[in-house]
């Protein structure tokens, strides 16, 4: 064997090693993240948590959904953990919008809420994870790796309620919000507190209930409670 082929062997032999080595590099990269909370204790608790793991990096803090945006916008993180109850907006109807945005960026809701109808749309909007507060400990880390290999993850308790109660279809052309929005009217909310409840300002309510009024021709609370008893929106008992 020459010198020169000794010497090409050898070149080869760095390539194939450093091939070789470079999956492992990219595999070691820390997930980076972008934290979305709208309370300081809690983002020191998901940040303390996540920071636990080599394998994540915490990137931003956001504690409202313009920051949220714009963190994601600059930092380019792969995942959002995004609290649904945040000021400056609908965490809900941003979902779509950060994924346009960044679509690289793949999104886990963490939240109190428990009904089946807030998961469902969170993911529908986009969102790959969906994670209680309360169980956070356990299964936002899980959330985080799985969303981060483009993989789902719903709280289980919820997902069985999901399966098990599927949702109806909304009656008579309303859309799932309308339908939403009138069975709130029909258990006596406000229009503030409907949007608190689901995320909407109050003129977004207010349009929503003009809407509703007109598909169904009523004009009154008592006819629309009579007609969500009717339609089984709510229960005799309210």
């Amino acid at each position: 064997m020459t010198n020169r082929d000794a010497q090409r062997n050898g070149d080869v032999g760095d390539e194939e090693e450093a091939i070789a080595s470079a999956p492992e590099a990219t595999a070691t990269q820390a997930i980076r993240i972008v934290l979305a909370d709208d309370h300081v204790v809690v983002r020191s608790g998901l940040r303390m948590l996540l920071d636990s793991d080599s394998g994540f990096e915490v990137v931003a803090e956001a504690s409202n959904i313009e920051d949220a945006r714009r963190y994601v916008r600059g930092h380019h993180p792969r995942v959002l953990v995004l609290d649904l109850n945040m000021p400056g907006g609908s965490s809900l109807q941003a979902i779509p919008a950060i994924r346009a945005e960044s679509p690289d960026t793949e999104i886990v809701v963490l939240t109190m809420q428990q009904e089946p109808a807030f998961a469902r749309e969170a993911l529908r909007a986009g969102a790959l994870g969906y994670v209680l507060k309360e169980a956070a400990d356990d299964e936002l880390v899980q959330a985080v790796r799985l969303a981060a290999a483009g993989e789902s993850y719903l709280n289980p308790k919820l997902g069985a309620r999901i399966a098990a109660e599927p949702p109806p279809g909304p009656p008579d052309d309303l859309s799932e919000r309308e339908a939403d929005v009138l069975r709130l009217i029909a258990l006596g909310h406000t229009n503030a507190e409907i949007g608190e409840q689901l995320y909407l300002s109050v003129r977004t309510v207010e349009t929503h209930r003009s809407h509703i009024q007109q598909k169904l021709r009523l004009s009154t609370r008592a006819e629309l409670v009579g007609y969500a008893l009717e339609r089984g929106l709510i229960g005799d008992g309210g």
